[in-house]
C-alpha cells in the first residue's frame, strides 16, 4: 500500500509562517492594548503598528533567512536563531513607536512583549523542529535514466540526494530504460509503491516504454510527482543544470513574463534610477576616506579599470576602487581568489564592506551596466568558458549587473568551474526574470552586504 505523501517544503515552511504569525500578532495585541498608555489608544494607530508589526517582522524573516529548512532542523541553530531574530524583531517595533509616535508605556506588558515573544517563537520552532523529527520529511525517488545518462548516474543521484544543501530527496531505485526491464518483477513493482517522487532524465521522452508510462500514469493518479531531471533541479536549486541532455535549454530563449515586460522595464529603471542616487552618494562619501587608506596602506592609483563583456558580448570599462596590488596581473590574468595574496590590507577592508564595488555606479550611468543582472566577466575568460560551454554567451542576452541571482545563492567564483555552476544561476535569472526575483536580489544583497557573506 502506498504510504502518505510527504509535506513538501512549501508546505512546511506555510505551517511554520502560521505559527509565527499567530505568535506575532498575539504579541502586536498585547503591546497595542495593554503595554501602550490608554490615552495614545487610537485606531489609526492600532493599524499602522500591526501593519507595521507583520511587514517588519517578514521583512527581517526573509532577509536573515528564517524560513530555511535546513537551519530549522538543526536543534541547536533553531532556537538561538529564533531568539536573536525576534529579538531584533521586537526592539524595531518598539523604536518605531517611540519615534514616530512618542507614546509612552506599561512597563510589565513591555516586558511581556519585548520578553515573551522571542521565547513563544524559539519554543514554537523547537516544537515544529521535534514534530518534523517525527513525520517523514525527506521523498524516496525512483530515478529513472536513458543511456545518455549512464555515465553520470552517480553525480545525479548526489545532486538530488544534495550534497551542497539539504535537498529533502532521497534515491531508493534507479531505472535504467536501455539496460534492464524491472516493470515485471514482483519485488520491484513493491518498492515503487513507496516512491513519492519520479525523476525522469532522457533525451526524447517518447523513448517511454509503454509499461512504464501505465506505471507513471498510475503514480500521477495517486498524487505523485513526476517531474524531468530539469525541472526538479530549476526548482530546488533554482538554477538550470546547464548537462541537461534534453530540450529544456532552449527554454531560456522564450523569456517569462513577456506580458508584463513594460512593468518590469519601469520597476528596473526606478530601481536604478533610486539605487543610482545612494550609491552615488555613497561613492562620493566614501572617496576621501577611501583617498586617505590609500595614502598611507595601499599606495598607488585610487582606481582601476577593466574591459569586461556585456549587453550582447560588446566589451565596456569597469571601474572600482583598487584593493590589489600595483601591476597585480603582471604573470597574465588571474581571477581572485578568498586569501589572494595580491590583495592589500587596506583593500580587504574594502572587499570585506563592498566599498570597492561603489565606482561601478559609474557604467551603470553610463548605461553599460544595471544594478541587477549576471556579473560582467573578462573577454580571456569568456573565451574559455565558451570553448568548455558553447551556450555560455547566453547570459549576455540582459545587461550585466553589480549583484545577481548568481551572487547571492553562490559562493565567491575562484575559477573557472565556479563560473560554470554560477552561469546555471545566471541561466535561471534570466529565464525566470521578474520584479519578484529581482526584489529577492536586492534583500540577498543587503544581507550580503550587513553580514559579509555571499558574493
Amino acid at each position: 500500500m502506498p504510504r502518505p505523501s510527504v509535506l513538501n517544503s512549501v508546505e512546511r515552511k506555510f505551517i511554520l509562517l502560521v505559527g509565527d504569525l499567530v505568535i506575532v500578532l498575539a504579541s502586536l495585541n498585547v503591546l497595542v492594548n495593554n503595554a501602550i498608555d490608554a490615552k495614545y489608544i487610537l485606531m489609526g494607530l492600532k493599524v499602522v503598528v500591526f501593519s507595521f508589526g507583520i511587514i517588519s517582522y517578514l521583512v527581517l524573516a526573509y532577509i536573515l533567512e528564517f524560513y530555511n529548512l535546513e537551519k530549522v532542523a538543526k536543534r541547536r541553530y533553531v532556537f538561538t536563531q529564533s531568539l536573536y531574530i525576534s529579538a531584533m524583531y521586537v526592539f524595531v517595533v518598539f523604536i518605531f513607536l517611540v519615534i514616530v509616535y512618542d507614546v509612552s508605556f506599561w512597563r510589565m506588558p513591555l516586558l511581556y512583549f519585548m520578553i515573551l515573544t522571542p521565547i513563544e517563537i524559539g519554543l514554537w520552532r523547537l516544537f515544529f523542529r521535534n514534530i518534523f523529527r517525527i513525520i517523514p520529511v525527506t521523498k524516496n525517488v525512483l530515478y529513472i535514466y536513458d543511456e545518455y545518462a549512464t555515465n553520470l548516474v552517480k553525480e545525479d543521484t548526489d545532486v538530488i540526494n544534495g550534497e551542497e544543501m539539504k535537498t529533502f530527496y532521497k534515491v531508493k531505485l534507479t531505472y535504467p530504460l536501455e539496460q534492464v526491464n524491472y516493470i515485471n518483477k514482483k519485488l520491484f513493482m513493491s518498492a515503487v509503491d513507496k516512491i513519492d517522487v519520479y525523476i525522469i532524465n532522457m533525451r526524447s521522452y517518447d523513448d517511454i516504454p509503454s509499461e512504464l508510462e501505465k506505471v507513471l500514469l498510475r503514480a500521477i493518479l495517486l498524487g505523485r510527482e513526476v517531474v524531468t531531471f530539469t525541472s526538479f533541479y530549476e526548482d530546488v536549486y533554482q538554477a538550470l543544470p546547464i548537462r541537461s541532455r534534453n530540450d529544456s535549454f532552449y527554454e531560456i530563449l522564450q523569456l517569462r513574463n513577456r506580458k508584463i515586460r513594460y512593468l518590469g522595464r519601469i520597476f528596473t529603471f526606478g530601481v536604478n534610477f533610486i539605487l543610482s542616487l545612494f550609491a552615488g552618494l555613497v561613492f562620493i562619501l566614501c572617496i576621501p576616506f577611501v583617498w586617505f587608506g590609500n595614502l598611507f596602506f595601499n599606495r598607488g592609483p585610487l582606481f582601476y579599470s577593466q574591459k569586461r563583456v556585456g549587453l550582447h558580448g560588446n566589451e565596456f570599462s569597469i571601474y572600482k576602487f583598487r584593493s590589489m596590488v600595483v601591476d597585480a596581473e603582471k604573470a597574465g590574468a588571474a581571477m581572485a581568489t578568498t586569501n589572494d595574496a595580491r590583495i592589500t590590507p587596506f583593500g580587504r577592508i574594502l572587499r570585506l564592506f563592498r566599498i570597492d564595488e561603489l565606482p561601478q555606479i559609474i557604467s551603470v550611468i553610463k548605461g553599460d551596466m544595471q544594478f541587477i543582472g549576471p556579473r560582467p566577466e573578462r573577454k580571456v575568460f569568456v573565451d574559455q568558458l565558451n570553448e568548455m560551454i558553447p551556450y555560455y554567451s547566453a547570459r549576455h542576452l540582459i545587461k550585466p549587473g553589480i549583484t545577481g541571482w548568481a551572487q547571492v545563492k553562490y559562493k565567491y567564483g575562484e575559477n573557472l568551474e565556479d563560473s560554470i555552476r554560477k552561469l546555471e544561476y545566471d541561466l535561471y535569472y534570466i529565464k525566470n526574470k521578474s520584479i519578484t526575483i529581482d526584489l529577492r536580489i536586492i534583500f540577498k544583497t543587503v544581507t550580503t552586504v550587513l553580514f559579509s557573506r555571499g558574493v
